[in-house]
């Protein structure tokens, strides 16, 4: 399992706006897929969780994104 996590932090290294991006979409049309297979019956748990789900991961990007919107650095070209 290191070893995937590291595999993992080289990437980040090397990785972009634009592959990060990508990974969100992937992610997205992947979460998409799994809801509308789910059965009629278990509709109600899943979404409850995905709710809960996206308040969870939401909350520290939106934290995050904010303290380094209020640094107030300029970005570097």
């Amino acid at each position: 399992m290191k070893c995937l996590l590291n595999y993992a932090d080289r990437y980040m290294e090397k990785a972009d706006w634009k592959d990060m991006e990508l990974i969100k979409i992937c992610l997205c049309s992947m979460g998409i897929l799994i809801g509308t297979s789910v059965s009629n019956k278990a509709k109600g748990s899943v979404k409850k969780s995905a709710k809960i789900l996206f308040v969870l991961t939401y909350i520290p990007l939106m934290i995050k994104a904010a303290v380094v919107f209020l640094e107030g650095k300029p970005a570097r070209r």
